[in-house]
């Protein structure tokens, strides 16, 4: 995969929309450029013809799909290539998916839409205006990027726009042969069908289709479709059974060369000396590089050294054996607790940034008359690293002026970019091959490990080299979720009616780090992602003001499976269990009330409690209701504690996600969710002393084991909506409906993560 890229004009884009929040001009007013053709031709192999961008026929009648995606898990190789199947009528089993080019055309609108900062609610103009500029800059953008849960929704306007193009073009060429009208054919199974019965095979007719004129191309109604909707096999397990699945660990290019790696301990901190000859006689050693320069601030691999050796054993023996002098920089003195002091101050002093406030802001400060109750509450949450099962990998080879790199990355673009800054190649001379990704979670959006492995290679005097991190060195040279602190105030009256919520909280940026470590945009403006969760409920209080106070960090910070969801949810659905309580009410009762507009929230959370049931003696039900990247979820956790133990048995989760592309990944994905955010809610830390993180394996970062993970049922709602998100709204309301549980258990009230009694 190789591109040219004008990055200027990328970052002056792109900068317009981060901080005027929409870049509003001239062309501003026209339609988005077409994603269907694009600059770079499809790859394509025994004769196929691209049809379009994305699409090519071959003389069997095979077809190629492009795939802008990465596979992480998540089942975007089965349900993206089902988007195509189903307007292009062929079988699924029929696709053979290629690595996209890095085009514009495949670039990810949706995620970036997605990012500005409205209220689900709001249906005015300047959010309409907002999101349309947005998508067209996000189109002249063209990053290929997965992630924020997008992948089905950005593709579902152009690769099935792409498959019943494909399909007209059949049509048009079949017609041409026969002399008949196009509106006489049909197409199964990858056949033109005439109505006098005449048939031609797809494969047949390709040569004369890539030239041929679509005419009208119509995209099918739900009534018609005949894959969408219904249960497919995963088309990625069976290699992953048989271990023919190729991930970014198992490449084994002619003559390879592996690396160890040395990172600085200390956040900030440098490297002040190496006694390489130490290790250089040790089996196998090659030669120890210093690779600091090749990474920037916030980079979650640290200043360093790496240990090139002929095989991965020798080079981790001699990495740590290797006598390295180290500085630790201007952060030796951070701790966590030190961290949530600075937190909790900038919120006694500063204001926060208003993402959405609506009603009397006089009743939301308590100073309206009566008030009958006040409650108030803090919460917190702590970093928390990735802890993808496939460790922290790349293998770059620089040969003949160029860099060839496989890598399992949620970024090629970036990856691309780093590559080329540390080989010193041009862009266009960076040829990357994306493998499949042992887990991501948000780790690989972020391109640290690829600068690091391409600036160790151009050492290696042509040969290629692999470059793995230990667990260790994965969990204490992460980009972390960051710690966040959140202060709630709400008012009642002596009906338990809510007159007033305010909510502020603190924390990081994500998204300043992420788009000024790749793009190099300044760290400036509001994050929706600090306050998502809190900002976008759907609780229909008359008077509520969220705001939030970004925090310089210097920790480094990274996308987590959820974002600010992950901990926001945990935040505002505790809090909205204690109004229950407040107003001696039950839970559910209290968001029925909160939801009388908001019939799909309403349904999800009636559908996930019926199923539930009642509780079984000795345990308790807890619940949550969260939105997030546009999918609805409503959760009810099994709950029993025996001593100090928090266990759940059980978790009813109903979602609507919009109609429902394949709905065993949708299942497959709930599940995931569910254990993903549990390991967090039980158990996931990430501590600071002395500016070091303290954690460095599973032993003390665990995560939930096969016998604590609960049964998951999942509920799919039926819908005709556009489709949402699906690889993330399980995991934000996992936590609340545990703690919510125990609070019904034992009385108390759990304000911080991980849940502990």
């Amino acid at each position: 995969m190789s591109a040219a890229k004008n990055t200027s004009r990328r970052r002056f884009l792109f900068g317009g929309v981060a901080v005027a929040g929409a870049l509003v001009v001239g062309w501003g007013a026209l339609p988005p450029r077409q994603r269907l053709r694009g600059a770079l031709p499809l790859p394509l192999t025994g004769g196929a013809l691209a049809l379009n961008g994305w699409v090519g026929v071959a003389p069997d009648g095979g077809v190629t799909v492009a795939m802008p995606r990465s596979e992480m898990g998540q089942g975007v190789h089965t349900a993206l290539p089902m988007l195509v199947a189903e307007e292009l009528d062929v079988p699924l089993a029929a696709i053979r998916l290629v690595q996209a080019p890095l085009d514009k055309i495949f670039g990810n609108v949706a995620m970036l839409r997605d990012g500005l900062p409205f209220h689900p609610d709001d249906d005015g103009r300047l959010k309409a205006v907002a999101q349309w500029t947005v998508g067209k800059v996000a189109r002249e953008l063209g990053l290929v990027i997965t992630g924020g849960s997008s992948s089905v929704k950005d593709a579902w306007g152009p690769m099935r726009e792409a498959g019943a193009t494909a399909r007209a073009m059949l049509v048009a060429a079949a017609a041409d042969q026969w002399r008949a009208r196009a509106a006489d054919c049909r197409t199964e199974d990858g056949f033109v069908i005439h109505a006098d019965g005449r048939r031609l095979a797809y494969g047949a007719l390709a040569a004369a289709a890539a030239t041929a004129r679509p005419g009208e191309v119509r995209l099918k109604t739900p009534r018609e479709f005949r894959l969408i909707g219904r249960p497919q096999a995963r088309r990625d397990t069976p290699s992953k059974v048989n271990g023919r699945a190729v991930f970014g660990i198992d490449v084994r290019p002619e003559g390879l060369l592996y690396a160890a790696v040395r990172m600085a301990p200390a956040l900030g901190g440098a490297v002040a000396g190496v006694d390489a000859n130490a290790v250089l006689t040790m089996p196998g050693v090659l030669r120890v590089v210093d690779f600091s320069a090749a990474l920037g601030p916030h980079a979650g691999a640290g200043a360093g050294v790496a240990v090139v050796a002929k095989t991965w054993w020798q080079a981790k023996s001699a990495a740590q054996a290797l006598p390295v002098r180290w500085t630790d920089g201007p952060h030796a003195g951070l701790s966590s607790a030190g961290v949530y002091a600075q937190f909790a101050a900038l919120l006694d002093k500063q204001a926060g940034h208003a993402y959405h406030q609506s009603g009397d802001m006089d009743a939301v400060e308590g100073k309206v008359a009566g008030v009958a109750k006040t409650v108030s509450a803090e919460y917190r949450a702590p970093y928390l690293a990735h802890a993808a099962m496939e460790p922290v990998n790349c293998t770059a080879q620089l040969r003949d002026g160029k860099v060839y790199l496989w890598a399992p990355t949620q970024s090629p673009g970036f990856a691309v970019q780093a590559a080329a800054a540390a080989g010193g190649v041009d862009v266009a001379d960076v040829v990357l091959q994306v493998t499949m990704l042992g887990g991501g979670f948000g780790r690989r959006l972020d391109v640290d490990m690829v600068a690091q492995c391409v600036a160790v290679a151009r050492q290696c005097g042509g040969a290629p080299l692999q470059m793995i991190w230990t667990r260790e060195d994965d969990t204490t040279h992460d980009v972390y979720r960051p710690a966040a602190l959140a202060r709630f105030v709400a008012t009642l009256d002596a009906a338990g009616n809510v007159l007033g919520y305010d909510n502020k909280s603190a924390s990081g940026s994500v998204s300043q780090q992420f788009f000024k470590r790749n793009l190099g945009l300044p760290e400036a403006g509001p994050d929706k992602t600090t306050a998502e969760g809190e900002f976008d409920m759907q609780y229909e209080f008359a008077n509520q003001r969220i705001r939030h106070v970004i925090v310089d960090s210097a920790v480094p910070l990274g996308y987590w499976r959820s974002v600010g969801h992950s901990h926001n949810a945990f935040f505002k659905e505790s809090f909205i269990d204690e109004l229950a309580h407040a107003a001696g009410q039950d839970g559910v009762a209290f968001r029925r009330g909160l939801l009388k507009r908001h019939p799909r929230h309403l349904a999800v959370l009636d559908a996930a409690v019926a199923r539930a049931g009642a509780a079984p003696e000795g345990r308790a039900h807890g619940v949550a209701l969260h939105q997030s990247f546009g999918t609805i979820v409503a959760q009810v956790a099994e709950v029993s504690v025996e001593g100090k133990e928090i266990r759940v048995h059980r978790v009813v989760c109903a979602i609507d996600c919009g109609i429902a592309v394949n709905p065993n990944i949708i299942a497959q994905q709930a599940e995931s969710g569910v254990v993903f955010g549990l390991s967090a809610a039980l158990y996931g830390a990430v501590t600071l002393k002395d500016g070091k993180v303290e954690q460095t394996n599973f032993h003390d970062y665990p995560v939930a084991r096969m016998n604590q993970a609960p049964i998951v049922e999942t509920i799919i709602m039926p819908s005709a909506e556009h489709p949402e998100g699906m690889g993330e709204p399980a995991t934000p309301p996992i936590a609340p409906a545990v703690a919510n549980a125990v609070f019904t258990l034992t009385g108390k009230r759990l304000r911080s993560l991980p849940l502990t009694l």
